[in-house]
């Protein structure tokens, strides 16, 4: 098991350097000043410029940057923005919003998409059937800002049944309408996923010899069926929730909620490349770690894994 776990360590270690190289290279090797991208239209002295230069190393090879970065990240300094601010700060002021958000969102994916998995494949065939899967395939077409604008327009500003924007209703009510749009995709894939599981379960010979013997259809079901069919969904469920700490950056945009995500969107909108950097390097860290978990919790589970 140590091997193992080490093994996937040390796979993760270098997907981390090659993920967090190209989020460097993209935001300090690409053309432009990211002094005077940050400045707009307001005029800056030339010696103002230099000094931030210096202060930022940005007159240092990319890679000589991006090496004492990672040194930093060692030490758990992020960096800090161009007004002083660590970004380590930033983000601890905004992960309440940020983890409420996602929790609810995950929330609402294991009930509503568990649910809608189980109850279309216990109705193979029939319309329950037909409009889940109408209604997975169509969620996951949709792109997630036309959703969002859409929810936010018919449910915030003409029905009135939510909070179109901020928190200050607090939980659940600012949280509900955007958490139902950031779970609404992986809420898809999960209800297809239970689906799918429970009814090749159905058909499996344990099944069949378990109605043989007596044992009634619900007690089956609810006894053996569902419990088998749900691995694939734990598993999958504990990855989504890393990516949806980490993937609330455009739902926390269009919503206007004070998250690591706005963070990150406001620093892509003014060019704030540490903030960029950083916080784009924390949620790295973050869904690697959750990858991690879950290959651990394979290999505790099923031993050939360790053995691959």
């Amino acid at each position: 098991m140590g091997r193992y776990v080490v093994r996937r360590l040390l796979q993760l270690v270098v997907i981390f350097l090659g993920v967090t190289l190209l989020i460097f290279l993209a935001i300090y090797a690409l053309p432009g000043d990211p002094i005077r991208g940050m400045a707009g239209d307001q005029p800056l002295s030339q010696s103002v410029v230099e000094a931030l230069r210096e202060r930022y190393h940005l007159n240092d090879p990319v890679l000589v940057r991006y090496v004492g970065y990672l040194g930093d990240v060692l030490t758990g300094d992020l960096g800090e923005d161009f007004n002083g601010r660590s970004v380590s700060t930033l983000m601890a002021e905004r992960w309440p919003v940020t983890i409420t958000l996602a929790l609810t969102a995950w929330l609402i994916e294991i009930v509503v998409g568990v649910l809608l998995g189980v109850f279309a494949a216990l109705r193979r065939g029939k319309v329950f059937d037909y409009v889940v899967l109408v209604f997975t395939i169509a969620v996951i077409s949709i792109p997630v800002f036309v959703l969002g604008y859409t929810a936010q327009l018919l449910l915030g500003v003409r029905a009135g049944l939510f909070p179109v924007s901020g928190v200050d209703e607090g939980w659940p009510r600012s949280y509900l309408l955007p958490a139902l749009i950031l779970a609404a995709f992986g809420l898809a894939s999960v209800a297809r996923l239970v689906r799918t599981s429970v009814l090749e379960n159905l058909r499996a010979d344990y099944v069949k010899t378990a109605l043989a013997k007596g044992l009634s259809r619900r007690y089956v079901i609810g006894r053996h069926v569902l419990r088998n069919s749900l691995i694939a969904a734990v598993t999958y469920l504990a990855i989504e929730l890393g990516y949806l700490l980490g993937g609330a950056v455009i739902i926390e945009g269009i919503f206007n909620l004070p998250g690591v995500g706005q963070l990150l969107f406001n620093a892509i909108r003014v060019h704030e490349g540490p903030v960029i950097v950083g916080v784009s390097t924390a949620l790295v860290l973050i869904f690697l770690l959750a990858n991690l978990a879950v290959d651990v919790l394979y290999g505790v589970l099923d031993p050939r894994i360790r053995r691959e």
